[in-house]
């Protein structure tokens, strides 16, 4: 039997790929920020496919997923700043520099411990790195990545001030300030139209807060909605279809009538 493929035969049809003259036009013009887009979509693929609990989907999304870090790593060595191996290589170094109590001698640790450690190593790491580049020593939150999804950055935020105190003890607090952005948002509305998209943002972080301290994933409780929207208006359409209709040309009071009937076909299921 052949022997099936590693990732170096990735690594060579990535590179046969990006030659000119005999690689493919498409690949051989595209750049860190034209890539960038995708690599981030084959993210959330990766995800979609583990919440659907899709084990096929998953190994072909984690393969798109590989490709991309292959062409990133593609490009990077023909500038001639770094190739594939070294891409592993830091990330080997990485792990075994932050886990000293597995791959060092700092011998057996509580999960607590284990967290602290893993902090005090990053914050060192940043720091070093932050030397190497003449630069000032980063800020807090200036680690988080602003080209995370909105939702996603805020709980980084909010998860970062919190290890340093910064943060309500419990979620009560945060369902007043909750009420609190709702009403910003009405006055707003009602007199400050122009601020109205701002106190929307102030009233989706602190809801992202509130998830946070429920140890909920407000991205993930997002798509959830996004999913029962869907499969509710789908039902909408099926029963329009049915009986000879479209929603555009049916009334808001039919679709409310037959949204509630999905709400209902749902908890009787």
């Amino acid at each position: 039997m052949p022997a099936k493929p590693d990732v170096t035969r990735l690594i060579e049809i990535m590179a046969a790929l990006r030659t000119p003259g005999s690689g493919c036009p498409w690949d051989i013009e595209q750049t860190f920020a034209t890539i960038a887009p995708y690599t981030i979509e084959e993210a959330y693929e990766v995800a979609d496919a583990i919440e659907r609990n899709d084990l096929d989907d998953l190994r072909d999304e984690l393969g798109d997923l590989l490709l991309q870090v292959v062409f990133h790593a593609r490009m990077a060595e023909e500038a001639g700043a770094f190739a594939f191996q070294d891409v592993v290589q830091a990330i080997c170094d990485k792990l075994t520099r932050r886990h000293p109590h597995v791959f060092g001698d700092a011998g057996k640790l509580s999960e607590a411990e284990v967290s602290k450690l893993w902090q005090k190593i990053k914050a060192e790491e940043k720091a070093a790195r932050a030397a190497r580049r003449g630069a000032e020593p980063p800020r807090l939150l200036g680690e988080v990545p602003t080209t995370l999804p909105a939702l996603s950055r805020a709980l980084k935020l909010q998860a970062a001030a919190a290890k340093v105190g910064f943060d309500w003890s419990e979620p009560e607090p945060i369902l007043a300030k909750i009420r609190e952005e709702l009403d910003e948002v009405v006055d707003a509305a009602r007199t400050e139209p122009e601020k109205i998209g701002e106190e929307i943002g102030d009233l989706l972080f602190a809801v992202a807060n509130l998830a946070r301290h429920h140890k909920v994933d407000p991205e993930n409780a997002l798509r959830g909605a996004n999913a029962k929207f869907s499969r509710r208006f789908a039902f909408i359409e099926d029963a329009l279809s049915r009986a000879g209709k479209r929603p555009d040309d049916s009334t808001l009071e039919e679709m409310d009538a037959l949204w509630d009937a999905a709400k209902i076909a749902e908890r009787d299921a």
